[in-house]
């Protein structure tokens, strides 16, 4: 795969991850809500009642399937940190006794990050191996999804990297949630029109006293796209925007930083690549442009970036990243230290590489098990749908509560709710990393309007 085509492949995980990733998140009152967040504790009470009462399960035994691109053309460690998380969720599972005395089979397949590969490991999983259900997915082209969906196996807190199969097929449970969406198979979100609250913008309006926001995007449709919905969303809160457009092939940033720097632009966002992230900051260095904040991704939302942006200080002293996920850093919080515990255990070469999917992982994982734990002794996958579709969500408290909950029409406006974090000196952990800005991000909400924009 050539330099460009891997530019603009990651163009597409990038830009349609966020996208994905900032979407509405529309609460019902009354919801039950699931939130044991434990690893499992002691076998639960009734274990000897277990039977085979589905593909998958025996009396002591769950086949789960976890898919991601291990060997895509992005390298090894692009696609692979969610099933890195959802791995050591498993093994600490296990070690702890299970899911009502059964143990979790985790049958591991890499699609190569391609469609083919994808649609390969569907059937395998599927047809082969006979997965009860998916947890930890991360693939690129979820080609093999309606497939997954027909045959009405659930993918729990799958990462929604490319397309829109989270938000079309029933089945598939995206790790942020339903939006409210129908998911009826037919088109994704509303007759193809997917929505987000403005919550993301107001945060750095109201908080930074941001004014000016430039949206920086490759010249290729996702890029584009997911541009495009970034201003409407800061053009809906008040900014003044400017949109500047790289051509893959000529990527001129100095020209961009100048515009930028001409406009007093104060807030960055961004469609582009990792990559280009960082030339984009070599830019803003070099201009000597100043900054109140530049505003990453959760694909982004990494241990790495010190090392990434060590020669720009200007990014990394006003580097941000937003979500509705714990800070994987908070150690402090119960559930994020047996985070790291397990991986520390479990997957100890990974511990330096932790970042925001490898935590999405392990709570894809607990997801999938708590959905699993409600059934008792009659594990079936109709049970697990129902737990997916009547309850609402939060991990313990590591996730801002998501629900699966149908609201049709789209709601004009939300109570939108996250996390925000900075990259400092010295984080929670007790050296340089990420560093909540708030201190409960189920109380950082505001009441924003919504605004739609294309699925494709």
């Amino acid at each position: 795969m050539s330099i460009r085509a891997r530019a603009l492949v990651a163009a597409v995980a990038l830009s349609t991850l966020a996208l994905s990733a900032c979407g509405s998140r529309v609460h019902n009152a009354g919801d039950d809500t699931g939130s044991t967040g434990n690893t499992g504790g002691t076998a639960t009470q009734g274990a000897s009642n277990n039977t085979a009462s589905d593909t998958g399960v025996t009396a002591d035994s769950i086949n789960v399937g976890v898919m991601a691109g291990q060997t895509s053309g992005l390298g090894p460690d692009t696609f692979s940190a969610s099933l890195v998380g959802a791995q050591a969720y498993f093994k600490a599972l296990n070690d702890a006794g299970g899911v009502n005395g059964r143990k979790v089979n985790v049958n591991l397949c890499d699609d190569k990050g391609t469609g083919d590969g994808n649609v390969n490991c569907v059937h395998s999983l599927i047809d082969d191996k006979k997965v009860f259900a998916f947890a930890g997915t991360t693939s690129f082209d979820y080609a093999g999804a309606p497939y997954v969906s027909q045959k009405g196996v659930p993918d729990v807190g799958g990462e929604p990297v490319s397309g829109t199969a989270y938000y079309q097929y029933p089945h598939l449970y995206s790790i942020y949630g339903g939006f409210g969406y129908p998911r009826d198979g037919k088109a994704p979100g509303y007759d193809g029109k997917l929505y987000a609250g403005t919550e993301n913008y107001r945060w750095f309006k109201e908080k930074l006293g941001a004014k000016t926001a430039a949206v920086v995007y490759f010249e290729i449709g996702p890029s584009k796209l997911y541009a495009d919905s970034i201003a409407a969303g800061l053009q809906k809160e008040g900014y003044k925007v400017v949109k500047e457009s790289i051509d893959l092939g000529l990527q001129n940033f100095d020209a961009a930083v100048i515009d930028m720097k001409r406009q007093n632009v104060d807030l960055v966002f961004d469609a582009l690549t990792a990559g280009a992230n960082v030339t984009l900051c070599q830019s803003i260095q070099s201009q000597d442009m100043a900054l109140k904040a530049k505003v990453t991704t959760t694909q982004s939302w990494s241990d790495t970036a010190g090392k990434d942006y060590q020669f720009t200080p200007t990014c990394l002293n006003n580097l941000y990243a937003i979500s509705q996920t714990q800070n994987y850093n908070n150690v402090s919080d119960p559930g994020v230290k047996a985070y790291r515990d397990a991986i520390a255990k479990y997957a100890p070469g990974s511990v330096a590489k932790m970042n925001m999917w490898m935590f999405e992982g392990y709570l894809s994982a607990m997801w999938l098990t708590d959905a699993m734990k409600s059934c008792g002794a009659d594990l079936t996958r109709k049970c697990v749908d129902n737990y997916m579709a009547t309850t609402t969500y939060d991990a313990g408290g590591l996730l801002i509560p998501h629900s699966f909950k149908v609201v049709d029409p789209p709601p004009a406006s939300h109570i939108g709710c996250l996390d925000v974090a900075r990259w400092t000196n010295q984080a929670p952990t007790g050296k340089a990393g990420w560093t909540s800005q708030t201190p409960d991000m189920s109380k950082n909400c505001f009441n924003v309007p919504m605004f739609s924009y294309n699925a494709s």
